[in-house]
Order: C-alpha cells, then sequence, then structure tokens
C-alpha cells in the first residue's frame, strides 16, 4: 500500500487548505484513514481519524470544529479540509491506514504511511 499526501502550502491566519491522501494498488474505502501532523522537535500526533466501515469520523480537540476528513471514493482519495487555520497548525502532515473498523488516533495503530506534506500557517 502506497499513500501520498499533498495539498499543503503556505497560508495566512484564518485561511483554508485542502489536503489529499491518495493511494496505489489499493481502494482506500476498505481502509480506516487516519491524519497525523508533526512539528519540528515535537511528537507525531493524531488529528483525524475516519472509519472504513460505516464513515464515521474523529477529531482531535485542537481540530474539533475547524477541520473535515471525508472520503471520495470515486476518486480513491480521503480529503481532510482544514479552515480557521492557526499558526499552531503549522507542521508535516502525514496520512496513514490500517485495515479494520474502529478509529485511531495513535500512530502506532497505522500500518500503512505515505510521505507528509508541508503546511505552513504565517500569523
Amino acid at each position: 500500500v502506497q499513500l501520498q499526501a499533498s495539498g499543503g502550502g503556505l497560508v495566512q491566519a484564518g485561511g483554508s487548505l485542502r489536503l489529499s491522501c491518495s493511494a496505489s494498488g489499493v481502494t482506500l474505502r476498505h481502509y480506516t484513514i487516519a491524519w497525523f501532523r508533526q512539528a519540528p522537535g515535537t511528537e507525531r500526533e493524531g488529528v483525524s481519524c475516519i472509519g472504513s466501515a460505516d464513515g464515521r469520523a474523529y477529531y482531535t480537540d485542537s481540530t474539533e470544529g475547524r477541520f473535515t476528513v471525508s472520503r471520495d471514493n470515486t476518486k480513491n482519495t480521503v480529503y481532510l479540509q482544514m479552515n480557521s487555520l492557526k499558526p499552531e497548525d503549522t507542521a508535516v502532515y502525514y496520512c496513514a491506514a490500517r485495515g479494520g473498523p474502529g478509529l485511531y488516533t495513535r500512530s502506532g495503530d497505522m500500518k500503512y504511511w505515505g510521505e507528509g506534506t508541508q503546511v505552513t500557517v504565517s500569523s
């Protein structure tokens, strides 16, 4: 399973970005997909997760109400819509996958990882 996160960039505080997680060789709708981020000098932290079975989504306290995770199965892509961005959202963002139901925000729970995409929010 090869995942690729894209869509990062530089945005001013209060702005929006949409990240995409695409895959080759696998159908993403069969997998739980989670988004993580890692800022310099910090541990990788979970951001959001969308389940494989029923599309339920989970958000951490820092992203609830601002970020939205969704799937487009016709494009085999999972999106992370990020609104009202803050400078503290600056990080490299990764998408990760695992089989089976459930929602996960711990990096150790995920099996497949893609290359990250840099998100920088200026104040």
